[in-house]
């Protein structure tokens, strides 16, 4: 389910794409990235993204406890190409 935080599998595909607040999650096969920052405020809301990202770190922990890991992995730079639409 590709933007979609109902359907985040973790390390399960390279489109999962979506934010929390002005948090962005993106998974990948070999890491899920998180950058940005979120704001947990003292409302509705603020409780709100607290689960979601609770549950996202929740299934990411669930997912590596079930796999035999690596010490580390490199990840490889990402690589820059000219944009063939200009």
């Amino acid at each position: 389910m590709p933007n979609s935080k109902k359907g985040f599998i973790p390390y399960a595909n390279e489109v999962n794409s979506f934010s929390i607040g002005e948090l962005t999650v993106e998974n990948r096969l070999d890491r899920v990235s998180i950058s940005g920052s979120i704001e947990l405020t003292k409302d509705k809301e603020g409780l709100q993204y607290a689960y979601e990202l609770k549950r996202i770190i929740d299934s990411t922990i669930a997912e590596l406890k079930n796999k035999d890991l690596p010490e580390h992995i490199e990840i490889a730079p990402v690589e820059m190409v000219e944009n063939p639409f200009s």
